[in-house]
C-alpha cells in the first residue's frame, strides 16, 4: 500500500533463493545474508533514536524550524551540501488532514438552484464527449483528481514532457504525451543500494517505503524515519541514513530550468547525482541500481512491441553507458534512456530485460551476488501483447573508510514528434533544434546532461543565491518563490518548433515580428491546470505571466504574438454554451480568446475550448491583454513588439467600448459571471473589472504617446478623466471599493482582488504621481481593509485572503467562488501590498497560502486554484499561483531585494533586459546558442 512505513514487525522476504538467506528492513535493525554463506549474518543494530538523535534542532542546518514536516525524523544525517532553504519533509511524515475535491455536494441549495440548468446541460455534454466521442472533457467535473499527498520536483525541462518523482522517491506523475497526465506510481522504477564489505554483500535495499505485490523478491519497506526530502526547484535532495551501516546517501536531482536560456531549458532530461558518505572505519564497495519499466503498464503498453537495448556513448573523453527503452506505440512513439557516467573510478553494468510484473528474483540475485549486473549484449526480444518489460543500469565505486564517492545517472526521453488528441498536424518539440528530429537522440541527451549538469548547477546557484542570501526575506518565501515555478514545466507544457509552413499568412504585414519571433523562439503553451485542459487560458495567464516575462521573456512575447493572431481571427461555428444555454459563435473577431485550445483536440487551430460562457462578452480578457502588452514592453524595452501590438490593442479596446453603455467612462458588467470569477455574478460598474478598465485606458494613453498617435492619446485621456470620477463616485465607500454597484446585498462585499488594476499599473511603473489613476490614500485604505477583514478576519489569519467577505466579517457565500481562497490571487494581492509599502502585510497575507498548501494540506507541487476554510479544494496543479513572481518584481521595484541584477535596468536596440531574481544572464554564458548536440556526436555503440 502506498505510503506504508514498515514500523511494525520487520518484513521478511526471500532475496537470493537460498532458503537460509533472508533480508529484513526495520527502523532499528538490518540483517542481510552473505551470498557465500547459507545462514544469516547479524549486522549490529543502529543506535536507539531516543538516545542519539538531534531533536529537531532549529539550527540543524535549517534556517527555519521545519515544524511538523520533519517531526518524525529520527536520524542525525544532514546530507551532502543540502541547502538551508526550501521545502523539507521526513519520508515518514503523514499529513493528518485529508481533503476532498470540490463537487456538487459542497454547493449550497441556493447556489445549486442557480446553476441547475447549467448542470443539466453539462451532464448531457459530458456524456456525449466521454461516452460517444471517447474524448477527455476540458473540465471533468464528475471525475476530479483526488488529493495524493506524494508529489515532489518534476523532472524535465520546459515543453518536452515531465516525469514527477514523489518526495518518497516514487515515479508517480507522467506527462509525456502533450498536455495529458497519467497519475500512476510505477513500482519497477526505483533506486536500489547495495553495500559490500570484504567481498560480501552486507546490505541491499530498495530505497522505497512501498511494499508492493510485484517484485516481491526485492527488499522493500525502507524505514522512512531515517530519511528526508528537500526541494528547491529545479533541484531536490533526498538524504538516506542507512540503519546500522554508518553510510549516508544523498541523491541530488537536477533539471535544466535556466532563466533566459532557450536551449538547455527545453531538454527532456533529469540527472541524479548520488553522494555516498562512509563514516565507518571499514572500506566498502557501493552500487546504486536504477531500474525502470518500459512504459507505465496498462493500455499503452498492452499491444506489445516494446524492446530494450544497451548503449555506450563516448565523446570528448567522456563515456556514458546505459539502456534504451524503445516504446514505438502510437500516437507519440518515444525512447527512454537511463544511463550512468563511466569514469576511472566507477563501473557501469546493466540488465537488458526483466519482468516488472513478476517476482524480480533474477535481477535481485544478480545484484546481490557481486554488486553488479550481468550486462548481456544485444537487444531484448520485443514484448508480446500484454507483456511488460523492464531494465536496469547499475553504477558502482569503491567507498573508502571515512570517505565519500559519487555516482551519476541520467534519465532522458526522446519524443521528438508529437500530435495532439485530434491526431492532425504533427509538431516537433523545441529540443529537436539542438538534438535532431530522428528519434535517436536519447543517448546524446544523457551524455550531454551528465557532462553539463555542473554548469547548470552553477547557473542555478547564481540565479537563486541573491534571494536565498537576502536575510530580509522570510524562509517560507524563498521556498515558495522557486518551488512554485514547477508549473512552467509541469503544466502540461509544450514548446514547439514553428516552421515556414506554419500558417501565419495574412498577419505578417500587421505583425512584423510575428514570424521572426516564433521561428527563433518557438511556440509555447501551458495548461490552465492539470485538471483544466485549456492551453494559455488568458484571464489566468494575466496572473501567472510574471514568471514568464521575468525569467523567459522571449516565450512571453511569443505567446503574445500567438494571442494577437487568435484575436484577429474568427470562428463563426455556432455552439451552445453551458451556463446560459445560448447558442453563439466559437470566436468573434477582435476579442481576446479565452484559450488557444484543448490538448485532446488541435490547439491553435481550434481555439476556445472553454464552453461554459461565451467569453466574447467577458469584460476582463481584452483589458488584460492591453495591460500585459504594456507591462511586457516596460520590462523588455522592446519597442518593435509594442508597435506590432498597438493596432491589436486598439481593436480590442474598441470592442470593449460597447460595455460602457452610459458613456460615463466606465464599463458595466452584465449581470452574470462575465470575468475570471466565472461563478460569481457581477452587475454594473464593479471594483474588479472597472479597475482593470481604468488601468487599461491609462496604459493606452502611454502607448499612444510612445507610438505617436496624439488623437488616440487625447481620446483615451478624456475617457480616463470621466471614468476615474465615475469609479470613485459609484464604488468608493470610505473603506474599500464595493464589489459592484448593483442593488443586491452582495454589492458591499469586500473583494480581495479589487485592486488588480492598480497592481498592474505599478508593475508597469505607473499608478503614482503624474500617472496616478486610483487615489493613493484610497488604495492603501482598501488594502488595509482587505488585510484586516479578508486575511486576519478569516481562519485566524492563517490561510491567506478569502475572495469575498461581508462587511460584518463573515465569508460571503452568495456564489460558489466568493468563499474560496485563490492562491494566485493572494500572491497578486501580496504584491500589490508590497508595491504600496505594506510589506509586512503582504508577506503575512501570502504566507498563509504557502503554509496551508505546502505544510498543512500536503499539496506540494500541485498548488490548487482554490481551497475553502474547511473540507475541500478545487483544481489541483493550477497556473495562477505563478503570480508569486509578481511579489519578487514588487520587491525589486521597491528596492528591497539585493544582489546583482536585482534592479530594473534599461537597454537599447529593443533587446530584452531580461529581469530576474538575482542575475542577468548574458550570451557569453553560452545562452541563445545554436550549437547542436545531436545523436551522432562521438561514437555511439549498441552493445
Amino acid at each position: 500500500m502506498e505510503g506504508a512505513l514498515g514500523t511494525g514487525t520487520p518484513d521478511v522476504r526471500r532475496i537470493k533463493g537460498d532458503p537460509g538467506t533472508l533480508g529484513t528492513e526495520s527502523c532499528g535493525s538490518q540483517n542481510l545474508a552473505s551470498p557465500s554463506h547459507g545462514s544469516s549474518e547479524d549486522i549490529p543494530d543502529c543506535e536507539n533514536p531516543a538516545d542519539s538523535r538531534e531533536r529537531n534542532d532549529p539550527n540543524n542546518g535549517i534556517p527555519e524550524d521545519p515544524g511538523q514536516l520533519m517531526a518524525a525524523y529520527e536520524g542525525t544525517a544532514r546530507g551532502h551540501q543540502v541547502p538551508g532553504f526550501g521545502w523539507r519533509i521526513c519520508l515518514a511524515h503523514e499529513f493528518p488532514e485529508k481533503r476532498k475535491p470540490f463537487n456538487a455536494n459542497n454547493v449550497s441549495m441556493s447556489n445549486l438552484m442557480k446553476h441547475l440548468g447549467m448542470g443539466v446541460r453539462y451532464l448531457k455534454w459530458w456524456y456525449q464527449k466521454t461516452q460517444v466521442e471517447k474524448k477527455t472533457p476540458f473540465i471533468d467535473m464528475l471525475n476530479c483528481l483526488p488529493l495524493r499527498q506524494i508529489y515532489g520536483c518534476p523532472l524535465g525541462g520546459i515543453g518536452g514532457g515531465t516525469i514527477t518523482r514523489g518526495w518518497r522517491g516514487q515515479f508517480c506523475r507522467w506527462q509525456l504525451n502533450p498536455g495529458i497526465y497519467q497519475h500512476r506510481t510505477v513500482m519497477a522504477d526505483q533506486f536500489t543500494v547495495c553495500l559490500r564489505r570484504e567481498g560480501q554483500t552486507v546490505y541491499q535495499q530498495v530505497l522505497s517505503l512501498e511494499r508492493p505485490n510485484v517484485l516481491r523478491s526485492w527488499n522493500w519497506g525502507l524505514c522512512g524515519f531515517f530519511a528526508f526530502y528537500h526541494a528547491l526547484y529545479p533541484r531536490a535532495w533526498t538524504v538516506y541514513q542507512l540503519p546500522g551501516q554508518q553510510v549516508t546517501l544523498t541523491c541530488r536531482q537536477i533539471t535544466p530550468i535556466l532563466p533566459h536560456d532557450y536551449q538547455d531549458s527545453s531538454l527532456p532530461v533529469g540527472v541524479f547525482v548520488w553522494d555516498v558518505e562512509n563514516t565507518g572505519d571499514e572500506d566498502l564497495e557501493v552500487s546504486i541500481m536504477f531500474s525502470m519499466r518500459n512504459g507505465l503498464g496498462g493500455g499503452h503498453d498492452g499491444p506489445g512491441g516494446l524492446w530494450n537495448e544497451p548503449f555506450c556513448l563516448e565523446h570528448d573523453g567522456e563515456s556514458v553507458q546505459g539502456l534504451l527503452l524503445h516504446h514505438p506505440n502510437p500516437p507519440n512513439p518515444y525512447t527512454m534512456a537511463l544511463a550512468a557516467r563511466l569514469t576511472a573510478d566507477t563501473t557501469v553494468t546493466h540488465i537488458t530485460a526483466f519482468d516488472p510484473d513478476g517476482t524480480g528474483q533474477k535481477v535481485w540475485q544478480d545484484l546481490l551476488l557481486d554488486g553488479q549486473l550481468d550486462s548481456p549484449s544485444g537487444p531484448s526480444p520485443q514484448t508480446q501483447k500484454g507483456q511488460g518489460i523492464g531494465g536496469a543500469v547499475c553504477a558502482g565505486a569503491h567507498l573508502p573508510r571515512r570517505g565519500r564517492c559519487q555516482l551519476e545517472f541520467a534519465l532522458a526521453w526522446d519524443m521528438p514528434k508529437v500530435v495532439f488528441g485530434a491526431r492532425g498536424q504533427a509538431h516537433y518539440r523545441r529540443y529537436t533544434r539542438f538534438f535532431g528530429q530522428e528519434g535517436n537522440a536519447a543517448p546524446a541527451l544523457c551524455h550531454y546532461a551528465l557532462t553539463q549538469y555542473r554548469s547548470w548547477e552553477e547557473r542555478i546557484v547564481a540565479w537563486q543565491n541573491p534571494v536565498l542570501e537576502d536575510r530580509s526575506l522570510p524562509a517560507w518565501y524563498k521556498s515558495a518563490l522557486f518551488n512554485e515555478l514547477y508549473f512552467l514545466a509541469d503544466g502540461g507544457t509544450v514548446w514547439l518548433e514553428v516552421t515556414e509552413e506554419t500558417a501565419m499568412e495574412g498577419f505578417d504585414g500587421m505583425l512584423s515580428q510575428l514570424r521572426p519571433t516564433l521561428q527563433e523562439y518557438g511556440r509555447f503553451a501551458y495548461l490552465e491546470g492539470q485538471e483544466y485542459h485549456m492551453y494559455n487560458t488568458y484571464d489566468v495567464h494575466f496572473y501567472a505571466s510574471f514568471a514568464l516575462i521575468m525569467l523567459w521573456p522571449k516565450l512571453e512575447l511569443s505567446l503574445q504574438y500567438d494571442m494577437a493572431v487568435a484575436t484577429l481571427s474568427e470562428d463563426l461555428t455556432r455552439r451552445k454554451y453551458l451556463m446560459s444555454g445560448v447558442t453563439a459563435p466559437v470566436k468573434k473577431k477582435n476579442v481576446i480568446p479565452h484559450d488557444v485550445g484543448d490538448p485532446d483536440d488541435e490547439p491553435w487551430l481550434r481555439i476556445n475550448a472553454y464552453l461554459i460562457h461565451d467569453t466574447a462578452d467577458w469584460k476582463d480578457l481584452n483589458l488584460k491583454f492591453v495591460l500585459q502588452i504594456y507591462r511586457d514592453f516596460y520590462l523588455t524595452g522592446n519597442e518593435s513588439f509594442l508597435r506590432d501590438m498597438w493596432p491589436v490593442c486598439q481593436a480590442v479596446m474598441e470592442s470593449e467600448m460597447k460595455f460602457d453603455k452610459d458613456q460615463d467612462g466606465l464599463i458595466e458588467n452584465g449581470g452574470y459571471a462575465d470575468q475570471t470569477y466565472d461563478g460569481w455574478i457581477t452587475t454594473g460598474p464593479s471594483a474588479y473589472c472597472g479597475g482593470l478598465w481604468l488601468a487599461a485606458v491609462a496604459v493606452m494613453v502611454q502607448m499612444a504617446a510612445t507610438c505617436g498617435t496624439r488623437d488616440v492619446q487625447e481620446r483615451f485621456s478624456s475617457i480616463l478623466s470621466r471614468g476615474r470620477e465615475s469609479y470613485e463616485r459609484l464604488l468608493w465607500n470610505g473603506r474599500y471599493y464595493n464589489y459592484d454597484s448593483s442593488s443586491q446585498p452582495q454589492s458591499r462585499i469586500i473583494m480581495s482582488d479589487q485592486c488588480a488594476g492598480q497592481w498592474f499599473l505599478r508593475a508597469c511603473g505607473l499608478g503614482k504621481g503624474d500617472t496616478e489613476v486610483f487615489p493613493t490614500p484610497h488604495v492603501i485604505r482598501a488594502l488595509q481593509t482587505i488585510f484586516e477583514v479578508n486575511v486576519q478576519g478569516f481562519a485566524g489569519g492563517a490561510m491567506g485572503a478569502v475572495n469575498g467577505m461581508q462587511p460584518d466579517g463573515v465569508p460571503d457565500t452568495s456564489s460558489v467562488q466568493s468563499d474560496e481562497v485563490w492562491v494566485g490571487v493572494v500572491y497578486g494581492l501580496a504584491a500589490t501590498m508590497i508595491q504600496e509599502g505594506l510589506i509586512q502585510e503582504g508577506f503575512l497575507t501570502a504566507e498563509g497560502c504557502y503554509r496551508t498548501v505546502w505544510e498543512r494540506l500536503g499539496m506540494a507541487f500541485q498548488t490548487p486554484e482554490a481551497y475553502c476554510q474547511r473540507r475541500v479544494f478545487r483544481s489541483l496543479a493550477y497556473m495562477r499561483p505563478l503570480s508569486i513572481w509578481a511579489m519578487q518584481l514588487a520587491l525589486q521595484q521597491h528596492g528591497r531585494a539585493s544582489g546583482q541584477g536585482m534592479g530594473l535596468t534599461g537597454q537599447t536596440s529593443g533587446e530584452s533586459m531580461e529581469v530576474t531574481a538575482g542575475l542577468k544572464f548574458s550570451p557569453a554564458m553560452g545562452l541563445h546558442t545554436k550549437s547542436k548536440a545531436r545523436a551522432d556526436l562521438g561514437d555511439l555503440d549498441t552493445i
